[in-house]
């Protein structure tokens, strides 16, 4: 009989499923929301509307109808938000 050992990483495992649950929501959103925005970055909506939304880069990505709910492109916005962390 045969004697096998396995060792599980789980810190290992759960990166990785993050890491491909993250690059499949990438896949699929196209838009966002502030809701939306505010789950996935870990910020507030008042810090969001603050220090990001009221950016003018931000401002050319949004988009809604008179007085509707607003919507930002994902990708787009997601890049966008990366510069202006890097010039804190």
């Amino acid at each position: 009989m045969f004697e096998v050992n396995v060792e599980i990483n789980n810190s290992l495992i759960s990166n990785y499923i993050k890491q491909r649950l993250d690059e499949k929501i990438n896949d699929i959103l196209f838009t966002c929301d502030i809701d939306q925005m505010s789950k996935r970055t870990c910020m507030s909506k008042s810090f969001l509307e603050n220090e990001f939304l009221r950016d003018p880069r931000m401002k050319l990505l949004e988009r809604r109808k008179e007085k509707g709910k607003r919507f930002w492109f994902y990708e787009e916005s997601k890049e966008v938000m990366k510069q202006i962390m890097d010039e804190w």
